[in-house]
């Protein structure tokens, strides 16, 4: 079975370098951003199998970034986990819009990688 990508979009390093190193010891093709710019571009290059990615970026909403995701066409399909330590499942949706799955910070690794497995049979 081909390693499967997974892109994470995460302004907190520590938090970046330990997601990558749990992904990367799981056999994951993993690529980690800090910030939202070049975005989309980022994406259709990298070709994810799922998206984990930050509410709070320094440069953008990562709300604003799953809204230009799910708007774009090659992309929409993407399972996408929202990750924030400020908002909660039921509070962090825009204009309706919601990630394929929510999970506040600080997580559990077994969650991360449960969500991530389900999201991957999708």
């Amino acid at each position: 079975m081909a390693k499967k990508n997974i892109l994470v979009i995460e302004d907190n390093h520590a938090i970046l370098d330990v997601i990558t190193l749990i992904l990367e010891s799981e056999a994951f093709n993993v690529d980690g951003l800090n910030k939202g710019a070049n975005f989309i571009n980022h994406v259709k290059e990298f070709n994810p199998d799922v998206i984990i990615m930050d509410i709070m970026l320094p440069d953008v909403d990562g709300r604003v970034l799953l809204k230009e995701l799910k708007d774009t066409e090659v992309t929409k399909d993407i399972p996408v986990l929202m990750i924030s330590a400020r908002y909660n499942a039921n509070n962090y949706t825009v204009d309706g819009l919601e990630a394929d799955d929510f999970m506040a910070k600080p997580f559990n690794i077994d969650e991360l990688m449960d969500k991530i497995y389900a999201l991957l049979k999708k």
